[in-house]
């Protein structure tokens, strides 16, 4: 017997089902994979290929990669021209391909890793010195930091370099600090650290963080930095997927000119989640500690959390 046409009730019903469907694809689209625990494959992956940059690039190209550059050494990012962007499912063929190749030591398809900004616990509100309680404060514990500078410790001749997500190098309190040898755009591949400006105002972690470091002494604007000579740049590296290649490229940047990284963010901060560098990370850091600073090592400063 020919079935006739589904009732209202179940139309209805699979209309709701198609709606839900929708609706779990959005949220794993805009993150939840990685909120559950689930890795989020990128169409980026981290490759190391001894043969040089042409070889890289003839490698890529083989197997319908572009070649976006050095992350360091002989290692190379590439990007799928056709992978999705994001996806809960790695892409084996494409992994197996280039390991397959002979000319490829290693490769490893990127996940996007969950980076958090970790903000000061207390926001001033009026920005000059005189209520920067923690640098100096007559009646309570401090810093000790006027001791430091009257001792000439002030950050002349020390370059600082805040990994985070960008530096507004024009800002009146920090252009007279900055410098442009310490700063990049990991995140868009160009020399331009400038913060991406939202409606919410979401990407000003890295101006304040360069500030708290390095802000002019003495300009008659805002406050100081606890270094208020030291030079600061900036690297824009968590406004976009954060990846082992992205945290490596970051923490390798000019290590022959910048002398501390400073790093404020990290895995989820909620007391559970146990999360750190992956191998090219480790491997920068390696480099970094062994021949940064002309040998002495490059010095990295993290925040334990919130």
């Amino acid at each position: 017997m020919a079935s006739g046409p589904p009732s209202p009730s179940l139309g209805r019903r699979l209309v709701l089902l198609e709606l839900q469907i929708a609706a779990v694809l959005v949220l794993l689209g805009s993150g939840l994979g990685s909120a559950l625990g689930q890795n989020v494959y990128t169409n980026t992956w981290a490759v190391h290929i001894p043969g040089g940059p042409e070889e890289a690039d003839r490698i890529a190209s083989k197997h319908g990669f572009i070649n976006h550059g050095h992350v360091f050494g002989d290692y190379y990012h590439f990007r799928h021209r056709t992978v999705v962007k994001r996806s809960l499912s790695d892409h084996r063929g494409t992994q197996v391909r280039l390991e397959s190749d002979p000319k490829v030591s290693w490769a490893e398809q990127q996940v996007s890793r969950r980076r958090k900004k970790r903000d000061t616990v207390v926001e001033f509100i009026d920005p000059k010195y005189k209520d920067q309680w923690y640098l100096y404060n007559s009646n309570h514990r401090d810093l000790n930091a006027k001791a430091a500078w009257e001792l000439g410790y002030t950050g002349k001749g020390v370059v600082v370099s805040i990994l985070d997500d960008g530096i507004e190098k024009n800002h009146p309190d920090l252009m007279q600090n900055y410098d442009p040898d310490a700063s990049y755009d990991v995140n868009d591949g160009d020399p331009d650290p400038q913060p991406r400006y939202t409606q919410l105002n979401d990407n000003r972690h890295g101006t304040r963080c360069a500030g708290e470091v390095a802000a002019v002494a003495n300009n008659g604007i805002c406050g100081v930095g606890v270094a208020y000579n030291a030079k600061i740049g900036g690297v824009r590296m968590l406004d976009g997927e954060v990846t082992d290649m992205v945290e490596a490229q970051s923490l390798s940047l000019n290590p022959q000119h910048i002398d501390i990284y400073s790093a404020s963010w990290g895995p989820e901060d909620d007391g559970k989640t146990v999360d750190g560098p992956a191998k090219l990370a480790k491997e920068a850091f390696l480099r970094g500690v062994t021949e940064g600073r002309g040998g002495l090592g490059s010095i990295f400063v993290w925040a334990s959390g919130n």
